[in-house]
């Protein structure tokens, strides 16, 4: 049998999605699976070894240049040739489902009323139902695995392996601690009602004597990360290709971040994390464990409404932050 994904952003959602596979090869391993994806992140999905091909498309580019409209058209179509048993658009938007449609005539997808792009879920040969308010790990592995007839519970999710995978490539020695604990910081978010301030992140790290480093994807993020920097003995990073993010987040002993992709890397990776959420829910978008913990606002976000202009994260005290990180990594000997 042969599948093609259809999950194409962003960062995080992607990396949702990818728990799936290992529940497929386990069930199946005869299964194939393409994955088709905006090529910006086709770097978290490189080198799984439980995904024979990943096919990159570039639909962003649409909105600068129209008539790029055409050329992915045709490159998709070219794709369709692949003959897929099975299509999903594990993405749920109007523009996923049409690269489904164009993919492979047996297509599943999201039921109308689980996704907010109802529309798309008219192009869909069978439609599965998953509550829009339901944990996102629970709702990619519902709309994967049942199609498949595949079961999965709590426990399973729990008990999941590790998923990303990377090459050697950056030499990380000289940035990481072998005498202190090595904590991750990810400052940055796609809006800024989700980035926690830059002088609570400072407190953060002066509060212990423990070794802390700066992750940063743009200029903007860069910048708040020279300025906790200057008012903390952090370390900012280089910027580093996803390929070397996925190791760092591997080799830390805790990540502190945003709701963001590269906060859910360390969930993926099985690495103890701390995720901080105002305006987005995190019941949600994220599964807490033993050793991935999540810290809320006090605000109460509708996920189908979520508030750019909610800025509650602000207002989360940095020293409840702080008593979750000790926890976290001296449990049982403070």
């Amino acid at each position: 049998m042969k599948i093609a994904i259809v999950k194409l952003s962003a960062m995080g959602d992607i990396i949702h999605a990818m728990v799936a596979l290992q529940f497929i090869k386990k069930a199946n391993p005869s299964i194939e699976i393409d994955w088709f994806v905006e090529k910006a992140f086709i770097g978290v999905l490189e080198d799984n070894p439980d995904i024979d091909n990943i096919y990159a498309l570039d639909l962003k580019s649409i909105k600068k240049k129209k008539t790029k409209l055409f050329s992915q058209i045709s490159l998709i179509r070219k794709y369709s040739k692949n003959s897929y048993d099975l299509v999903i658009d594990a993405q749920g938007l109007i523009k996923s489902a049409i690269v489904s449609k164009l993919l492979g005539k047996n297509r599943v997808g999201f039921s109308k009323t689980s996704t907010r792009e109802s529309l798309s879920s008219s192009l869909y040969n069978k439609k599965i139902d998953s509550d829009y308010s339901k944990n996102v790990i629970e709702r990619n592995l519902d709309i994967l695995l049942k199609p498949l007839n595949i079961e999965f519970n709590k426990e399973s999710i729990l008990d999941k392996k590790p998923f990303l995978y990377f090459k050697d490539g950056f030499d990380f020695s000289d940035l990481l601690s072998k005498e202190k604990k090595n904590i991750l910081l990810v400052v940055g978010a796609s809006w800024p009602s989700k980035m926690y301030s830059k002088e609570k992140f400072a407190k953060i790290v002066n509060s212990i004597d423990e070794n802390f480093i700066i992750a940063w994807g743009n200029e903007e993020e860069k910048s708040i990360a020279q300025t906790i920097a200057k008012t903390s003995k952090a370390v900012v990073l280089p910027r580093l290709s996803l390929n070397d993010l996925k190791a760092l987040v591997s080799k830390v002993d805790l990540l502190i971040g945003n709701d963001t992709g590269p906060t859910h890397m360390a969930w993926a990776l099985n690495i103890p994390s701390i995720t901080i959420f105002g305006c987005t829910p995190g019941y949600r978008n994220t599964y807490e464990t033993d050793i991935n913990k999540i810290i809320e606002s006090k605000s109460k976000v509708n996920p189908e409404r979520l508030n750019k202009d909610d800025y509650s994260i602000a207002n989360i005290d940095e020293n409840r932050i702080v008593e979750i990180m000790k926890d976290l990594l001296f449990e049982g000997k403070r």
